[in-house]
């Protein structure tokens, strides 16, 4: 009877423990990437009175006579399955579709976390709202550019300084589109202006004139050309390149009104002014004909832009953060890491949705999302709990049953051991 009343107890407190796992996941049923558990029992070593014995001549086999002592917790498994993604519409918050985590940092150790609950700080870094560790990823350099090659470690966290960062990109190149009148004579001509930016997002505006058509051509184009222009450029009055500087060349057009040497890209130098430098322009001519119709050649787009603040940013579902800025600029600024594990079920919780690397997980595979088996990312969305109320809800009945039953078996063992006590009164 002792034995049974030892096992309806170890019963009583692995119910207790299944109650509070339980309990727990019904807490945590709207915490953000909350993820669920499960406890598992396994039966206590029984006690043997006879082990088994193999048939004989006379008498066949017998099975082994044991008596079961309990009950006791085997484990409790982590659920990592997707939970439900659920829009927020803010662009710092973000989700995980697929496997993977976000790498956060206090500045000493990694932790890691399916929660993306990110806001920036007063410095521009990227941190979780309710901790203030810095989210980890790779920065870009001046130019934009991400190597996501290097570690990451304690110190790459990711900085988006709204407010704080300038931009400004000198112009490399300026394409012109449109047509130049085919019937016009040696003395007709044509302007435009296009406006550029130097390193320090100075402004300077260049003046490209088309003049002096010849047709037939000088003979010194190529195959087919019917027909040429002569174009020069200057800002203000100060000459900065001409067709027959350095390598440029004449415009010359077929009978059809194709250009021929459309490679024959016009480069100009534009001088320094005040702190900026001298810089190069290249005239891209490629998309210019030579028909019946009037003159219409304009200028229809160029590199450069003057300086402008960091205004806002957007994150890609790789991950990669750009930056828009006011002057209409948009540049990378980073890329954020996921890391994935053999065992994610393995990890530590630690608390505060976050999760510690275990010998069991095995080790961290940091790299950028869609690659290695990571999910992606979608900005504005926030992933919800993956806690099942209706499983929660029938496990609880049943963990219920299970403790009661067991109580009885308590009392039950209780009252038996009275009887026998009371035999001799």
């Amino acid at each position: 009877m002792l034995q049974a009343l030892l096992a309806g107890v170890a019963s009583i407190k692995a119910q207790q423990t299944r109650m509070n796992v339980i309990g727990n996941n019904l807490a945590n049923v709207n915490t953000t990437a909350f993820k669920s558990s499960r406890v598992t029992f396994q039966d206590m070593i029984s006690q043997t009175l006879r082990g088994a014995s193999r048939p004989g001549s006379a008498l066949g086999g017998r099975n082994p006579l044991q008596l079961g002592l309990g009950v006791f917790v085997g484990g409790t498994d982590t659920n990592m399955e997707q939970g439900s993604l659920n829009a927020t519409n803010r662009p710092a918050d973000l989700a995980i579709q697929g496997n993977g985590f976000f790498i956060v940092s206090d500045g000493s150790a990694l932790t890691y976390s399916r929660d993306g609950s990110f806001d920036l700080d007063a410095n521009g870094d990227l941190v979780m709202r309710s901790t203030g560790q810095r989210v980890m990823g790779w920065r870009a350099d001046s130019f934009g550019l991400i190597d996501s090659n290097t570690p990451v470690d304690a110190a790459s966290a990711i900085n988006i300084p709204v407010g704080q960062q300038s931009a400004v990109q000198q112009t490399t190149q300026v394409d012109m589109a449109g047509n130049l009148k085919g019937s016009a004579t040696a003395t007709d001509t044509w302007t435009t202006t296009v406006r550029t930016y130097d390193a320090l997002g100075g402004s300077h505006d260049i003046t490209i004139r088309f003049s002096n058509r010849q047709s037939p051509a000088d003979g010194n184009g190529p195959t087919g050309a019917t027909s040429s222009w002569e174009w020069q450029a200057f800002e203000g009055d100060t000459p900065i390149g001409d067709f027959s500087s350095g390598t440029n060349q004449r415009l010359y057009f077929d009978g059809t009104g194709t250009l021929l040497n459309p490679e024959a890209m016009g480069a100009v130098s534009i001088p320094a002014s005040g702190a900026s430098e001298s810089f190069g322009v290249n005239l891209n001519f490629r998309a210019i004909t030579q028909l019946s119709s009037e003159t219409s050649v304009q200028v229809s787009g160029q590199n450069g832009y003057p300086a402008g603040s960091l205004q806002g940013f957007s994150v890609s579902s790789e991950g990669i953060v750009t930056g828009i800025f006011t002057n209409g600029l948009t540049r990378q600024l980073g890329q954020i890491a996921l890391a994935n594990f053999p065992n994610s079920g393995g990890l530590e919780r630690i608390g505060s949705n976050q999760w510690r690397q275990t010998d069991n997980s095995g080790i961290a595979s940091i790299g950028v999302p869609k690659s290695g088996g990571r999910g992606i990312i979608n900005a504005g969305f926030l992933e919800q709990s993956n806690v099942d109320i209706g499983t929660e809800f029938t496990e609880l009945i049943v963990t219920q049953r299970g403790f009661q039953a067991n109580t009885r078996v308590v009392t039950t063992v209780d009252e038996m051991l009275q009887d026998l006590i009371n035999i001799k009164r």
